[in-house]
């Protein structure tokens, strides 16, 4: 049987990247009867009679996948954030980073707009986001009229498989839009009232670029940690779990034990301080989150 990549998701077709092109696939029933669905990234097994007409019969281990979006064997995360229109969020960018590191997922983290920021405001938001960097994280800093994206991302980019993510209305369309050449993904406003983008983007779908594989997935309006276990929101925080063992209690979860690493740092300074609030605001969420039935 040929086996080959899901590249592409839309209105219940599976669109299958093999040696003779695409092939537009469904799923077979057996799927829908063991509630799995294929997803994009998928290397799966499938038969065909025309590149119109085929069926997916297996799928293979996925090595991770995502639920919004709904995306399969990942290399890598980018996520976008704006440092203006939206305001930078560092709540929601360690939301993300949570959701991505849980996961076993690289982030890199891309900053837009950076041309939207007095030169002042500018050099406050880099030595603020120098903290993500310290800690392990790849940033760049991206402006909306930058005429070196391609060549500034194209090395991140390379022989990897790479989703996009972030709040709408943060540039991550127009990035695809401005590295990919005749794509034209469609774009929206930011609304004024909400200070968010509408949800534009309707489908996943992975694009060649540089030996590799982007998706343009949706802007996610809401956030949350259902798939997340309390015990495991401290390996979240590569910064917290370089100290774990260093802590006196065998899985602290850095809040009100004694003698905890993590709580030593953040008093001296080596931890930031808006994340720990952030990460204890995050515990107080799992704690709190109603039980799954």
């Amino acid at each position: 049987m040929p086996k080959g990549k899901i590249v592409k998701a839309l209105s219940g077709f599976y669109y299958v990247d093999y040696e003779s092109g695409l092939i537009q696939c469904r799923g077979r029933g057996v799927f829908r009867q063991r509630k799995i669905t294929p997803l994009v990234g998928d290397h799966v097994e499938f038969e065909y009679k025309d590149k119109k007409e085929g069926y997916i019969l297996a799928i293979d281990k996925r090595k991770n996948q995502l639920t919004r979006p709904p995306i399969a064997n990942v290399d890598q995360a980018i996520i976008v954030t704006s440092v203006k229109q939206p305001d930078l969020s560092l709540n929601l960018l360690d939301k993300f980073l949570v959701l991505v590191e849980s996961k076993g997922i690289q982030p890199l983290l891309f900053f837009t707009k950076m041309d939207l920021l007095a030169e002042q405001e500018a050099i406050k938001v880099k030595e603020k986001l120098a903290y993500y960097q310290r800690i392990g994280y790849t940033i760049e800093f991206l402006s909306t009229k930058d005429n070196e994206m391609i060549e500034q991302l194209s090395i991140h980019l390379n022989n990897k498989v790479s989703v996009f993510a972030g709040q709408s209305g943060v540039g991550k369309t127009s990035i695809l839009n401005q590295i990919v050449p005749g794509l034209q993904l469609e774009t929206d406003d930011i609304s004024e009232s909400l200070g968010r983008g509408k949800h534009t983007t309707r489908h996943v779908e992975l694009i060649p670029f540089e030996n590799g594989l982007v998706a343009d997935t949706p802007g996610f309006s809401a956030l949350d940690f259902k798939e997340i276990q309390l015990e495991e929101l401290p390996n979240c925080f590569p910064e917290f779990q370089a100290l774990q063992d260093e802590c006196k209690f065998r899985g602290c979860m850095h809040i009100k034990e004694p003698k905890c690493a993590v709580k030593q740092a953040l008093d001296n300074g080596d931890i930031l301080a808006d994340r720990y609030q952030n990460y204890v605001q995050f515990v107080e969420e799992i704690k709190n989150r109603k039980p799954r039935y």
